[in-house]
């Protein structure tokens, strides 16, 4: 008898647990068909599903305002999403690009903060986004902080997405149409302070500046202020429209912005000793000619996630570079353009490029280096693509090596001879033989040779399209 009780003790035990899970089980479904109803009379609504994060880019306002949104719109597309669309984040600055997948309830979304250059390699570095965009080079201690990704100013991590041209803007009824570098500088860093002494109606200037996080105001102050400080009186702002329609609205205004936001405001051509003054537009920006031309780029891990690949390899595609044409910025798709030469242009080098086309790019290198920097490697196979297209190949390209003016003539000149060798030799290795090949030395400067930036840019090889 006591073993019975025993063994209907610890029936009972084991019931009971079995007997409460199946309660709990009950009543949860009981309450989940009685939800529904419940919100009807209460009048409260479930909390919505957030959409899944798969791409988050942080970092530069010039790119992240607008730009980033239109190609991860059309990316998002391209990947079969639905009823795509961009909608405000938190804060300012802020934006998510979400679409529906096929056969996934979840919606999917990129992520956009756009805070500035100066924000996109500590949350890189952090793991906070996935690709980090600027508006001006990595610096050499933020690389070093993201060594663990890679070699960020190689191939595999830095990429130009665009390039820009970073617009000195008055108000379109100030008489003033040109500016020499040293003259902005002098504006900005409050030397100047009255309109008259440039040339314009006498009042005092008003200096409109973006805040310390943009990357334009980092490229400004490399290019045009070096070790000026910015003027005590000067507004900062961190949104280059906002910047923009303050000058437009006020006739002793100047300021600097990227291309596409001059909207109704006035360019100023640039000029500096030596160089012939030149506004930005789309063939000065994309030869990188034009004084304070820019490019836009994207940091990545060198070995990145698959999706993140794939945004960039789109982004960087002819698809791509439409958009971001459309968006206002130079894109790297490949175009002839006019004819006209490079200003102090020798009798040699106008005979060599008789009957040719610009292209819309120069092969640009390294610094202290003979070799290709990034963007020209992937020049290299856009203008490849661009000669395959049908018509294109017309009578063959010309390439025109230069030097800057630093040593002796005949050493510029074989230097200048040598950087266009190496070009036409990644040309043959393609199978397009360049139908001319030559040096001019320090001829024909786009920029001063007094500063380290300007010889930079005179360090260039043309390429030319001869019409047959």
């Amino acid at each position: 008898m006591p073993q019975e009780i025993e063994s209907k003790s610890r029936s009972a035990r084991t019931l009971l647990p079995v007997a409460a899970i199946l309660f709990l089980i009950l009543g949860g479904v009981a309450f989940w068909r009685a939800y529904p109803r419940l919100l009807r009379k209460t009048g409260a609504t479930p909390a919505p599903v957030q959409p899944e994060i798969v791409l988050s880019l942080h970092g530069s306002n010039t790119i992240g305002a607008q730009l980033a949104g239109a190609l991860a719109e059309e990316f998002l597309k391209r990947q079969g999403a639905r009823s795509v669309s961009t909608s405000t984040g938190p804060r300012a600055d802020e934006f998510r690009v979400t679409g529906a997948m096929p056969g996934d309830a979840r919606l999917k979304a990129i992520e956009i903060q756009a805070h500035g250059s100066g924000t996109a390699f500590p949350d890189l570095a952090a793991g906070k986004c996935d690709i980090a965009m600027a508006s001006r080079p990595i610096k050499p201690e933020e690389a070093a902080a993201l060594a663990r990704l890679g070699d960020m100013t190689s191939p595999a991590c830095e990429h130009v997405v665009g390039l820009d041209g970073l617009a000195i803007v008055v108000n379109r009824s100030n008489p003033v149409s040109a500016l020499a570098v040293s003259q902005v500088a002098a504006i900005f860093t409050g030397q100047i302070a009255d309109w008259r002494e440039v040339g314009g109606t006498a009042g005092p200037i008003h200096i409109l500046s973006r805040d310390d996080r943009s990357g334009t105001w980092d490229t400004f102050k490399a290019l045009v202020l070096g070790k000026g400080l910015l003027a005590a009186g000067a507004a900062r702002l961190e949104d280059s429209r906002d910047l923009s329609d303050r000058v437009a609205s006020d006739p002793n205004a100047i300021g600097f912005i990227g291309l596409p936001y001059i909207r109704s405001a006035k360019a100023v051509a640039i000029s500096e000793a030596g160089a012939t003054p030149l506004l930005p537009n789309r063939l000065t920006v994309a030869t990188e000619d034009y004084l304070l031309s820019r490019r836009l780029f994207f940091y990545i891990a060198a070995a990145p996630d698959p999706l993140v690949r794939r945004f960039v390899e789109f982004s960087l595609g002819s698809d791509g570079q439409t958009i971001v044409a459309q968006n206002g910025f130079v894109e790297l798709n490949v175009k002839a353009g006019g004819s006209a030469a490079a200003a102090a242009s020798t009798p040699e080098y106008l005979r060599a490029i008789a009957g040719a086309q610009r292209l819309s790019l120069n092969f640009r290198f390294r610094p202290g280096s003979s070799e290709l920097d990034n963007r020209a490697l992937a020049d290299l196979d856009r203008v490849a693509s661009f000669l395959a297209a049908p018509g294109q190949s017309r009578g063959g390209i010309v390439l025109c090596g230069f030097s800057d003016s630093l040593g002796e003539s005949e050493g510029n000149q074989a230097i200048s001879w040598k950087r266009a060798s190496a070009v036409a030799d990644e040309f043959r290795r393609r199978g397009i033989p360049p139908a001319a090949v030559s040096g001019f030395g320090a001829a024909s400067p786009v920029a001063s040779n007094r500063t380290e930036d300007g010889r930079q840019k005179n360090r260039r090889v043309e390429v030319w399209l001869r019409v047959l």
